[in-house]
C-alpha cells in the first residue's frame, strides 16, 4: 500500500484528497495537516444549526461538509491527520464497523503509548487517555472503499472550538468550553512537551506499517489524483453542498389542523445526536427528515429510510425501521432502530 506523507497542505486538500482517492479506485494511507484553520461538519449535520456561520464569515474561517458522519469540529495545523483508504474486500478489513475501528486504531493508540500517553480504544470511535478524549475518528464508505479519518491532537484551541459552534447563549458557550477542556486532551497537556513534527509523522507511519504491512512512501500528489481532487472541489466547496441539510430547530410541535401535526425532536443516542422533523397525519407518518452527528452505513440509505417510513403508523415505526435495517444490512454504531423511533 502507498503511504502519502504530505505533511502541511491547504485546508481544502486536507479534506478533498481523501474524498478523491477512493473515487480513483486506489488505496492508500494519507498523513497530512491543514496549513490554515477551518470548521468541518459531519455528513448528516445541518450547518446552520451546528455552526455560528456569521462568526466564521467574519473571521474568514471556512466551513466544510465531509462525507464522514460525526460532529462539527474546529481543525488546524495542531492536529496531525491520518486518512486510511482501503478496499472493503482487502483481507485486512474485518466484518463490522466496530471491529474495523478496533483493528486500525491500534496504530494511533500505539503511537500515543510510545509517547508515554496511556491511550486506549473507547467504542464507538474514540481514543482516550486518563478518561479524556485524545483522538476523534470517523469511518465512511465511498465507492468500494472504506475510509478512516482521525488525528493525533498535538494541541487544541478550546476557546475557538467553543466559539465557532452555534449555541443559544453565552452561558451555554461557557459550559461548552469548560466541558471541552475537562474532557478533551492533547499531546502537550499529557506530556508537557511536543516532539518534532517529523518525529511524530514517522512514529505514526511506523505504527500503521505494523498494522497494514510495508508501505511505499510518496511525498507528492500525482496528476490523476490532483485532477480528481480539483473536480470534487467544484462540488464540495459550494454553498449547495454545505447547506444541503436544512432543518428547523427541534423540540417543537405545531398543529396544522385536526389530525395533522409537524413535530421536531432531538434524541441523544450513545452513537450520536439524532434530529427528526416529522409530519404526522391521522396517526400515519406523512414525511420525515433525519439529521445529526451519528454514523450510518451505507450512508446514502438514510434517504431511503426516510422514504420507507412514509405511510407507516407511528406505533409501528420501530418495527418498520428494524425491518429496513435487516433488509438493507444497515450499520449505525451506537444507534438502534429504537433510537430513531424515539424521535418520531
Amino acid at each position: 500500500m502507498k503511504l502519502y506523507r504530505l505533511n502541511s497542505v491547504s485546508w481544502q486538500d486536507s479534506q478533498l484528497l481523501y474524498h478523491a482517492l477512493p473515487r480513483l479506485g486506489r488505496e492508500g494511507l494519507i498523513l497530512l495537516s491543514p496549513a490554515t484553520p477551518y470548521v468541518c461538519i459531519g455528513y448528516f449535520q445541518d450547518a446552520e444549526q451546528e455552526v455560528d456561520l456569521e462568526f466564521c464569515r467574519e473571521q474568514s474561517i471556512p466551513v466544510f461538509r465531509r462525507e464522514v458522519g460525526g460532529g462539527a469540529v474546529y481543525l488546524d495545523g495542531e492536529q496531525l491527520f491520518y486518512q486510511l483508504v482501503i478496499h472493503r474486500r482487502n483481507p485486512l478489513v474485518p466484518e463490522g464497523k466496530e471491529a474495523f475501528y478496533r483493528r486500525f486504531l491500534q496504530a494511533p493508540i500505539a503511537a500515543y503509548r510510545a509517547l508515554g500517553i496511556p491511550a486506549e480504544y473507547k467504542p464507538v470511535n474514540d481514543i482516550i487517555a486518563h478518561q479524556r478524549k485524545i483522538s476523534g475518528n470517523g469511518v465512511a464508505e465511498i465507492g468500494d472503499t472504506i475510509v478512516l479519518v482521525g488525528n493525533l491532537i498535538v494541541d487544541f484551541d478550546y476557546e475557538m472550538m467553543a466559539r465557532v459552534l452555534r449555541v443559544p447563549d453565552e452561558k451555554f458557550r461557557d459550559k461548552v468550553y469548560k466541558t471541552l477542556h475537562e474532557n478533551l486532551s492533547t499531546i502537550r497537556r499529557e506530556i508537557g512537551e511536543v516532539p518534532p513534527r517529523e518525529a511524530l509523522w514517522s512514529l505514526l507511519a511506523d505504527k500503521f506499517a505494523e498494522v497494514l504491512g510495508p508501505l511505499d512512501v510518496e511525498t507528492t500528489v500525482d496528476g490523476e489524483w490532483r485532477a480528481k481532487t480539483d473536480e470534487l472541489a467544484a462540488r464540495f466547496l459550494t454553498e449547495e453542498w454545505l447547506y444541503q441539510k436544512k432543518r428547523p430547530t427541534a423540540d417543537r410541535a405545531v398543529t396544522i389542523r385536526a389530525g395533522l401535526q409537524v413535530r421536531q425532536k432531538v434524541h441523544k443516542a450513545p452513537g450520536g445526536l439524532i434530529r427528526a422533523t416529522t409530519e404526522v397525519e391521522d396517526g400515519l407518518i406523512a414525511a420525515v427528515s433525519l439529521s445529526g452527528d451519528f454514523f450510518f452505513y451505507p450512508q446514502e440509505k438514510l434517504a431511503a429510510l426516510e422514504a420507507a417510513l412514509v405511510g407507516v403508523p407511528e406505533a409501528e415505526a420501530e418495527a418498520a425501521i428494524a425491518r429496513f435495517y435487516e433488509e438493507q444490512a444497515i450499520e449505525s454504531p451506537g444507534v438502534t432502530p429504537a433510537d430513531f423511533a424515539r424521535v418520531l
